[in-house]
């Protein structure tokens, strides 16, 4: 149980610094291309390794339709709504944000299986979202770490997006379909799908206008973030529960706070602090109500 616990704490840092990548990445390129260059970029790289590994595809109706929900969400709505959503707002406001994944990857895995939570979760889940209220509704037009209510709300609507992609791949993991199988052919395809729209979502954007940072953080997305991260994350809820290892991810602003200091000089204000606070006390109470 400690190899997957530490598979699942190292997928959630190498996600922790997918915010500040996406914010560099938008800097320089349009956010639909960035959403759509992560994906075809890191999907056609795992459609190769697909085909060399030989990963069968699945083998039944139900497991394909998980694959294709999985791929659809994790690999095409959840770039799309997270890379406008960034940049229209701050790193650390995404990281926040971000945070409170576990509660939607949960509340879906309660759903999925049509099992009601304890009551110790939904004060968990209460506390972490009066968290992200006071983080959103603080935001003023003229914040100047860059954040905006409009992007605070395509973040926190991607998580839902990621959440079901989650369960999905995960209960594609439990019914016995390998997790390099659910990112490799679901990167892939939706590649496929998306190779198309590469000369549209650029636009006026020639690549010889796009700096290296913003090339090294779309490259991050799409290989560190796209494949690595997926592969270990599904594998570790697969093998360790959906719900109870979702809730790790309330460790992964840690390391996009600090990266977007670090890099963007972005500052942690009093009320960002509150409301971080609140939603990682809110996502560990409810970690608490699944041991």
């Amino acid at each position: 149980m400690a190899l997957i616990y530490l598979v699942a704490l190292l997928a959630v840092v190498i996600w922790g610094a997918s915010p500040v990548a996406t914010k560099i990445a938008v800097f320089d390129l349009p956010p639909l291309a960035v959403a759509v260059l992560r994906t075809v970029i890191g999907g056609l790289a795992a459609l190769l390794l697909a085909l060399s590994l030989r990963l069968p595809l699945p083998d039944s109706v139900h497991k394909r339709w998980l694959l294709l929900l999985s791929a659809s969400c994790g690999f095409i709505g959840f770039p799309v709504l997270f890379s406008i959503g960034v940049q229209r707002t701050s790193a650390n406001h995404a990281s926040i944000i971000i945070a409170a994944l576990p509660i939607f990857t949960a509340a879906i895995a309660y759903a999925w299986d049509r099992r009601w939570p304890k009551r110790l979760w939904w004060l968990g889940v209460m506390i972490a979202m009066l968290g992200e209220y006071i983080l959103i509704a603080g935001v003023q037009p003229t914040d100047d770490q860059g954040a905006s209510l409009a992007g605070d709300l395509f973040v926190l609507t991607g998580n839902c997006f990621a959440s079901l992609g989650y369960v999905a791949g995960a209960r594609l993991q439990q019914a016995g379909y390998p997790s390099t199988g659910t990112t490799f052919w679901g990167a892939g395809l939706t590649a496929i799908v998306l190779l198309p729209t590469v000369p549209f979502v650029m636009g006026d954007t020639t690549v010889a206008q796009v700096s290296l940072n913003a090339w090294l953080g779309v490259i991050y997305l799409a290989f560190v973030v796209t494949i690595i991260g997926y592969v270990m994350w599904y594998w570790a809820l697969g093998k360790g529960g959906i719900a109870r290892l979702g809730l790790m991810q309330f460790l992964q602003p840690v390391s996009g706070v600090i990266l977007a200091g670090v890099l963007l000089g972005e500052t942690v204000g009093f009320s960002l602090l509150i409301a971080a606070g609140m939603v990682l006390f809110g996502v560990w109470t409810a970690l608490r109500a699944q041991d």
